[in-house]
């Protein structure tokens, strides 16, 4: 590597590290103030997140939020991917293209839709309202993931099993599922932590009953700064890590990262 390209991806690197390290530095400050490099060092604003009880609620909030989208999302994407793998039925590729759309376009539009379904019918700020709305725009991530684990499955699997007398559900429970796990569980990883982040939707939705981390922080914000929401965005930051490592740890990373399948009966 010559000299340049090391500037260049240390450059790099350092553009990208910067508000990670400003936001950090400016969690530790011992007073109520958003300094870089940070004045005096604390872990307060941390306590604070974790356990004054709004913060504390948002936070739980969120994850409850998050859970139950990852719950949501899967149920809708796993019977599309594998009626459409298995079966190729037309109204199973008429589904699995309108599972794409949601995640394509603005989250602005799905909210805007969303809300106005659930006024019309007087439900309203619930956390049902967010699960569901969090679920279904976040259900391409399940969607194509699970599609990739089900392409990479040997077809010749499948008739041998049949063959002895399997039926499709033992096919579908003891050769299919457990092959493609890796893929469910990576979904929902990437459901969970798109969720922890997302704003719109849970501002549009939670109509100020139902508050999430995300709007938590920008309505303080509107109020006043404070280093406890950069305390917010370092958790963010650890939940992004936690759950990636997990992916990497117990999901076929190397196929979600687009490499090719070394499965020579997959199609």
């Amino acid at each position: 590597m010559t000299t340049l390209s090391r500037l260049y991806v240390g450059a790099f690197l350092a553009l990208l590290s910067a508000p990670l390290i400003v936001a950090f530095g400016v969690s530790l400050n011992e007073k109520r103030v958003l300094f870089f490099p940070p004045q005096g060092l604390s872990l307060g604003w941390y306590q604070e997140l974790l356990f004054h009880p709004d913060w504390r609620l948002a936070l739980i909030t969120s994850l409850g939020v998050a859970a139950g989208a990852a719950v949501v999302a899967l149920s809708v994407a796993l019977p599309i991917a594998y009626m459409l793998w298995r079966y190729n039925m037309r109204y199973a590729r008429v589904l699995f293209s309108l599972g794409l759309m949601p995640f394509a376009l603005p989250p602005v539009i799905t909210a805007i839709g969303m809300l106005s379904f659930w006024a019309e019918i007087g439900w309203t700020g619930r956390p049902v309202n967010l699960i569901i709305g969090h679920g279904v725009f976040m259900v391409t991530l399940p969607m194509v993931m699970i599609s990739l684990g089900l392409e990479s499955i040997n077809r010749e699997q499948l008739e041998a099993a049949e063959t002895l007398g399997a039926t499709r559900q033992h096919v579908l429970t003891t050769v299919i599922l457990p092959q493609i796990r890796p893929y469910i569980f990576s979904g929902m990883i990437f459901v969970v932590v798109f969720s922890m982040n997302e704003f719109v939707i849970s501002f549009f939705l939670g109509q100020f009953h139902t508050v999430t981390l995300p709007v938590k922080i920008v309505t303080q914000l509107r109020s006043g700064y404070s280093p406890v929401v950069a305390a917010a965005a370092m958790f963010f930051l650890l939940m992004a890590i936690i759950g990636f490592a997990l992916v990497a740890r117990y999901g076929d990373l190397p196929k979600l990262l687009g490499a090719e399948s070394k499965n020579p009966g997959a199609k």
